[in-house]
């Protein structure tokens, strides 16, 4: 169980309903006024990954139901960190892993969402999707060139094709949500001071020099851009159904702390449990039993 402190902390961060939705209100330097020594923020998320492994457990065992746990974040706020600490303790065999990089030449050949499609859940397991659709309403639409990789119809390509998109993406969103499919949303919400801060850490220190990127740095110039793609796509997607976390990003502990309540107070809502054994496999079982005595 997560405290109801954290509990009530985390609803600052849930955003079910897109109406009047403004980045701005979201700071991304927030802990929620919790210390990481004074409140052993530390035990509190290593009991929420314990947790998370226990409730696993039984979703994969109960076989209905799929959580699909979409990341999306500017570069270096930590979504790897975040994936790697917060699914820590989980069986390997009830999670998959999808990072999502530039599509190839046959993902161009579909529709936007065909490969983000074929690596859904299946029942009784979470999906990681490491950036995931909604790309195509942030990169691309900071990009606009990329669309011409994608080969629509030039007269599908109009002025309102982000909004095209995000309601596609909203539908869905809610078509998965009633085929079974839990759809949780995080954005890691870093501010471009800590983002210059980990990019010079990362120029600094040779263990991490694999890290940079100089298009990261390029990227940071259309810093604005993605800030606007990002309230943008949250507005127009945020449901109850499928919510999205706007998560204070500066402080990794604290990142870590709030992905983990939010997934496992998700699942604690589903009633998860392990299926109950009927008579007859009962006595399968106590036959099994004298046979192997």
């Amino acid at each position: 169980m997560i405290t109801k402190r954290v509990e009530t902390i985390l609803d600052r961060y849930r955003v079910t309903a897109g109406k009047g939705f403004r980045l701005k209100g979201f700071d991304p330097g927030d802990t929620g006024g919790l210390s990481l020594e004074k409140d052993g923020a530390a035990a509190l998320l290593q009991q929420g990954v314990d947790r998370l492994a226990e409730l696993q457990d039984m979703l994969y065992a109960q076989d209905r139901w799929s959580v699909l746990c979409i990341f999306q974040a500017m570069d270096a706020a930590g979504k790897d960190g975040a994936i790697k600490h917060v699914f820590s303790g989980v069986n390997p065999q009830g999670c998959q892993v999808h990072s999502f990089k530039a599509p190839n030449a046959m993902e161009l050949d579909h529709d936007f969402l065909w490969r983000h499609s074929t690596a859904l859940p299946e029942r009784g397991r979470i999906g990681i999707h490491n950036r995931s659709w909604y790309e195509e309403v942030l990169v691309v639409r900071v990009h606009p060139q990329f669309l011409g990789g994608q080969k629509l119809p030039p007269n599908l390509v109009g002025k309102k094709i982000w909004a095209e998109r995000l309601e596609d993406i909203a539908a869905y969103e809610r078509y998965l949500a009633r085929q079974g499919t839990v759809v949780l949303k995080f954005f890691l919400n870093v501010s471009k001071a800590e983002q210059k801060r980990r990019f010079l850490s990362r120029i600094d220190e040779p263990e991490k020099n694999w890290k940079f990127s100089a298009n990261d740095v390029a990227e940071r110039a259309h810093w604005d851009a993605y800030m606007t793609a990002y309230e943008a796509a949250i507005r127009g997607t945020a449901a109850a159904h499928a919510p999205w976390f706007v998560v204070p990003a500066d402080t990794k502990w604290f990142t870590r702390l709030v992905v983990v309540a939010a997934i496992v107070q998700a699942l604690e809502e589903l009633d998860l449990h392990y299926p109950k054994v009927t008579k007859e496999q009962k006595a399968a079982l106590e036959v099994a039993r004298k046979a192997l005595v």
